[in-house]
């Protein structure tokens, strides 16, 4: 009975000592956050207007009938093409 209440004694001293060390490390996760976030805050990113890109030649007739009629065979007639152009 001595070993049973030893081992139980044991048992939650280590678990309220990982428990303590383990809000320790919260702590100071959110204060290193909040350290960081006052020394260096979030920048904000400014998107530039693209450039235009030199006229790609449409598809032909042909190549367009071709992916309509892919398009429409996978999504069960369900999709719709609206615009085909070349990817740089």
């Amino acid at each position: 009975m001595e070993n049973i209440s030893l081992a139980l004694e044991l048992m939650v001293v280590g678990m309220i000592t990982v428990f303590i060390i383990l809000m320790i490390v919260i702590q100071l996760g959110k204060w290193l956050i909040m350290g960081v976030n006052r020394i260096a805050p979030e920048q904000t990113v400014t998107h530039k207007r693209q450039t235009p890109t030199p006229a790609v030649p449409a598809a032909d007739a042909r190549t367009q009938a071709i992916i309509r009629a892919a398009v429409d065979r996978i999504t069960g007639g369900r999709g719709q093409v609206k615009n085909i152009e070349r990817l740089p």
